[in-house]
């Protein structure tokens, strides 16, 4: 039924789980294009339920609801009744319903950006709807699963779910649902760059959307249609579709989306050099961030407002908004670090607490053993004499054993200290690359982007014939040059993808680095890594690692390729690097360690892992490294 002759309903509906079913469906005919109206007709559902007691009402207005303030960014919210949600279902063994609660608990956690926790979720839900055997529980499943590892940047998993989702809801022949994993499939060929394919199914997901008059699926579709003419560079499209989106933005109120609009206007104006539009708009954007707070889209349009400012040669204010960009997006990184430093301090807490117990446990055992103890020797001691022998020969057995206790308890404390003192030199030396590569990016790479800005200007307004001119411009192409080395150098010493990402992402970068330098082909594989967060400590290790082996290989293997594999089984983690170079006589490193392979053993020795090589003239080498995680 339409949402008229839904309301046509509402006057004669009594107070009973109909009328809740009544308000719901309501609710849902005004989710996409009104959810404030929505909402209201939730809460009605909500009240209704709790006051007949009814448990399935309760759960279906939290799953609607929830789903209200997803779209309007109310994350913490949906959190707290989906966790209801997932109690109450359980307390009344509502299997289907607690299902759809985990789902949509994941949901709200992967929002938060909490992704170890929507995984458990996710994956719980996920075994409870396959026990329905129901194709579109399995779809919706599929579907959910695309937008987290799309979020988790495992772009080949998620298009795996993507693709699943979309071929079940066909053959469903279910055209709304079709039409939500169509667009999150696009999302991600727009984000991998396949601009074709990720076009043809935004304009399949849009048809859909227009035939059921969801507003707010068709303003994120324009939005996603201009960023695709925007970078095929069709700027005159470009515009049409942000015209588009802000038109309907300002109609539904979605001030996230009117932003992007509005910021994708300024864009286009900057393009056609008519500056004075393009900061008028850029500007009003602002504002918008400021009002709403939206501190991730506010640091691209200081970015913006900089490229303006330095388009009429306004240096002060291109440097500013540079700055405050800079500036912004440094704090976003520090609020993320602050949150995973709180995350693990919490686990460490909780470890250090059952550690606590276990300890206390073991205590207890060892007094009881003792009482044991005491009573056998009086036992023997009434024994007579022959008892006596026996405790003198216990006794001294037993300070033999204090003795050699006592000596590998040194050596525990020597190899300790060791340890100890390798772990500073390891922190101290990352903390000396991280100064120094924030020095060389913050510091020279400012200085010589406003040089290259000066001598620019200045091109301007010098008259040279065409030798100098030769001159000036080998001069420049000299300094870009100078400014990619300092970054790449910057780059290298604390690889921004290790702090952010993680050392799978990290490893994955760097090979792709050398595989686009030339020097050698490298393959990366990762195993079992999907949702595993190592610690820092770790990550920065096993990185500074893979890198000198590799650096090794290619400066003394004469390797045309190689192989990095980093696997996470069970409790083990292990790192393997093979290349075909031509290799050498292992019988050499104990003989003549360079300063690489003692770099490597004393970070592998740290770790308390196992280092393995094998190689052999002329059929190149393999490194193995394991370590318990």
């Amino acid at each position: 039924m339409n949402k008229d002759s839904l309301l046509k309903l509402l006057p004669k509906a009594k107070e009973d789980t109909n009328a809740v079913s009544l308000y719901i469906n309501i609710g849902q005919q005004y989710e996409s294009n009104e959810p404030e109206v929505a909402k209201k007709y939730y809460r009605k559902a909500g009240d209704l339920s709790k006051k007949l007691n009814f448990s399935k009402g309760i759960i279906k207005y939290i799953i609607n609801y929830t789903q209200a303030l997803n779209m309007q960014g109310l994350y913490d919210s949906s959190l707290m009744l989906n966790l209801q949600g997932v109690k109450l279902s359980q307390e009344t063994k509502d299997s289907l319903n607690l299902a759809k609660s985990l789902l949509n608990t994941g949901t709200s956690y992967q929002f938060l950006e909490e992704f170890e926790n929507a995984v458990e979720y996710y994956e719980k839900g996920r075994q409870l709807f396959e026990k329905f055997g129901n194709e579109s529980m399995e779809a919706q499943c599929d579907d959910v699963f695309q937008v987290l590892y799309f979020r988790m940047r495992n772009y080949r998993k998620a298009i795996a779910y993507g693709e699943k989702s979309v071929a079940l809801w066909r053959k469903q022949n279910n055209p709304v649902l079709l039409g939500f994993s169509l667009n999150n499939l696009a999302d991600i060929y727009l984000y991998t760059n396949k601009l074709n394919k990720a076009f043809m199914l935004y304009s399949e997901a849009l048809n859909i959307y227009l035939k059921a008059g969801d507003t707010q699926q068709e303003l994120t579709i324009y939005l996603n249609f201009g960023e695709i003419y925007r970078l095929k560079g069709e700027y005159e499209k470009f515009k049409i579709y942000m015209q588009k989106a802000l038109l309907i933005a300002k109609q539904l109120g979605s001030h996230e989306s009117e932003l992007m609009a509005v910021k994708g206007l300024s864009t286009y104006y900057l393009n056609k050099l008519d500056l004075n539009l393009s900061e008028k708009l850029g500007q009003e954007a602002l504002n918008i961030s400021y009002k709403y707070n939206f501190k991730d889209l506010r640091a691209k349009l200081f970015d913006l407002l900089s490229s303006i400012a330095y388009a009429r040669r306004d240096t002060k204010s291109g440097s500013y908004y540079a700055d405050q960009s800079i500036s912004l997006s440094d704090s976003l990184l520090n609020e993320t670090i602050y949150k995973n430093t709180l995350d693990i301090e919490k686990r460490y807490e909780t470890e250090k607490k059952v550690s606590q117990i276990h300890h206390l446990e073991a205590e207890k055992k060892l007094q009881e053993l003792s009482i044991q103890k005491k009573n056998i020797i009086n036992y023997f001691l009434s024994g007579g004499v022959f008892a006596l022998f026996f405790i003198i020969f216990l006794i001294y057995r037993n300070y033999g054993q204090k003795q050699k206790l006592h000596q590998q308890q040194i050596v525990e404390l020597q190899t300790e200290k060791q340890l100890t003192a390798t772990e500073a030199v390891l922190k101290g030396e990352e903390q000396e690359r991280s100064r120094i590569a924030k020095d060389l990016h913050d510091g020279l790479g400012g200085m010589l982007s406003g040089i290259k800005y000066s001598f620019t200007a200045m091109k301007e307004n010098l008259m040279m014939n065409s030798d100098n001119q030769q001159v000036f411009e080998r001069s420049i192409d000299m300094l870009d040059s100078s400014i990619k080395e300092m970054r790449r150098v910057a780059h290298n010493m604390m690889p921004e993808a290790l702090v952010r990402f993680g050392l799978d992402t990290a490893l994955r970068d760097f090979c792709n680095d050398i595989n686009q330098s030339g020097a050698l082909k490298v393959n990366y594989q990762s195993i079992g890594l999907e949702g595993i967060v190592l610690d820092e400590t770790t990550s920065i290790t096993l990185y500074r690692i893979v890198q000198e082996l590799l650096n090794n290989t290619m400066k003394h293997a004469n390797a045309k390729s190689a192989i990095v594999q980093l696997t996470k089984l069970n409790e083990q983690l292990s790192v393997t690097v093979e290349d075909d170079g031509k290799g050498f006589d292992t019988n050499m490193l104990k003989i003549n360690k360079g300063i690489g392979w003692v770099n490597i053993h004393n970070r592998v020795e740290f770790l308390k892992g196992k280092l393995g090589i094998t190689s052999k003239e002329g059929e190149g080498t393999s490194v193995l490294i394991e370590l318990k995680n």
